[in-house]
């Protein structure tokens, strides 16, 4: 189970973006794509409905990480309901998670962690208990209870987010199933990205965002995403149009990071994938994305 974060519909090669994403691409073309699939659309209460198979506020999170009064809104995953990875563990299988938590308030290495990924269900943990941060040096980086710090000065959080997620499955006991919950914070705030994956987009959005969306949408259509009836949702009326905008390089510069960050995070499902056929397990997986 794999999932990004702040990722727009149709960034992806598949949903008709522009942006490399070759690995997903192969899994959509050899899987289904589903067109009509809604989050609840911010990070705490979209992972809470994941993790437990309940509205958001019946798990306890209805909107962020804090206590609002009420239990609905204790911004910490609710003790009434149980997650994917502990009902998995109950049919024998192994369960590992890598990436972004955040379904609980108490963030703290010496307090309270029986929301924390160990405690509901997951067998092993890396990646952080809080929202975001620096893919450099993020906050609250764990692995199972324990927060850790950067083990190289090229630590970039995407890539170790996969590279988990892989070591997890080289070393699965292959005697039982397992289940792995993969949760990328990219392309969520801040804009890091390696210089290497910026430098294939150099360029690429000089034109702007306005003939972006006229070209994504006419890829849509020939895919057959979307119908060619359906038209583009107006501009934001806070954007100007790209013609008026002004610190065009800006923005560029951040479109360009942007898509380096989700060409990444298609590198790394890549690398999973190899160490599923690696290993064997390939064939014998579901992945959702």
């Amino acid at each position: 189970l794999i999932m990004a974060d702040d990722m727009g519909y149709s960034d992806i090669g598949c949903y008709g973006g522009e942006i490399q994403t070759p690995n997903l691409n192969r899994l959509a073309a050899g899987g289904l794509r589903f067109t009509q699939f809604y989050n609840t659309a911010r990070c705490c209460p979209t992972r809470a409905s994941l993790m437990t198979g309940l509205y958001q506020h019946q798990a306890g999170v209805g909107h962020m990480m804090s206590d609002k009064g009420y239990d609905s809104y204790r911004g910490d995953l609710s003790n009434r309901c149980v997650t994917i990875a502990e009902v998995l563990k109950t049919a024998g299988y192994s369960t590992y998670m890598s990436g972004k938590w955040h379904v609980t308030k108490s963030t703290r290495p010496d307090g309270d962690k029986h929301n924390w990924p160990r405690q509901r269900g997951f067998d092993r943990f890396f990646g952080t208990i809080h929202g975001a941060g620096s893919f450099y040096d993020p906050n609250t980086l764990t692995r199972d209870n324990t927060q850790i710090v950067p083990d190289s000065k090229d630590f970039y959080y995407t890539d170790a987010i996969s590279d988990n997620a892989s070591k997890f499955i080289r070393e699965h006991n292959t005697n039982n199933s397992f289940f792995m919950y993969v949760a990328y914070t990219a392309p969520h705030w801040p804009m890091h990205a390696k210089p290497q994956d910026i430098a294939k987009y150099k360029g690429r959005y000089a034109a702007g965002w306005d003939a972006l969306r006229t070209e994504r949408h006419k890829r849509m259509i020939k895919m057959r995403i979307v119908q060619s009836k359906w038209k583009i949702t107006g501009r934001d009326s806070a954007v100007p149009p790209w013609d008026e905008a002004e610190n065009k390089s800006w923005f560029e510069r951040r479109m360009e990071v942007y898509a380096a960050m989700v060409d990444c995070l298609d590198q790394g499902v890549g690398r999973i994938v190899s160490e599923l056929k690696r290993t064997g397990n390939f064939e014998n997986t579901l992945i959702f994305f």
